[in-house]
């Protein structure tokens, strides 16, 4: 395997792993704790799916032919809170998906240096990948730290519970 190859598949499966966290807080959740704010300031996880999702679209709907900002995105509407039950944030997470994946899986080597646009600023295809990874990411962080806050001591952790390292470590390594 080349070292694009090689990079094209460890960027999937980081982006399904932060798409797994994601939906594994997803079924933690009820209705109401889609949209807890602890302060009007402060974005509810339904509103970071909804930027997200509207990010994802924007950026990987024809990606190496258009620029990632598209003309019929409305960012500011995403943080304006429309999202009501986690049925409908499920649609809107997965639609996002979606559009990235079927972006990102027919990619080959000789796509990789490729040159893309956000806003008009010049990106190889691998800066493109790497800035919406680290994007996400950090959402998603977001998403799976209200949603401690919200279920309390009721969290079941997506990794390594907290004083379970040891246990964690003899398990997988005999």
């Amino acid at each position: 395997m080349t070292t694009e190859e090689t990079f094209l598949a460890s960027i999937k499966k980081i982006f399904n792993n932060y798409k797994a966290m994601g939906e594994k807080t997803f079924a933690q959740l009820d209705d109401e704790h889609i949209n807890y704010t602890p302060n009007e300031d402060t974005n509810s996880i339904a509103v970071i799916v909804k930027h997200i999702s509207g990010n994802m679209l924007s950026r990987w709907t024809d990606f190496l032919t258009e620029d990632g900002e598209k003309e019929w995105r409305h960012r500011d509407n995403e943080f304006e809170n429309t999202i009501k039950t986690k049925q409908e944030l499920l649609e809107v997470w997965g639609k996002g998906w979606e559009c990235m994946f079927n972006a990102i899986n027919p990619l080959t080597a000789d796509d990789l240096l490729k040159t893309v646009y956000i806003r008009k600023e010049p990106h190889t295809v691998i800066d493109a990948i790497n800035r919406q990874l680290a994007h996400y990411a950090s959402h998603i962080g977001q998403i799976i730290y209200m949603a401690k806050i919200i279920k309390s001591s009721d969290w079941e952790s997506l990794t390594i519970p907290r004083n379970k390292s040891k246990e964690f470590n003899q398990k997988m390594m005999g």
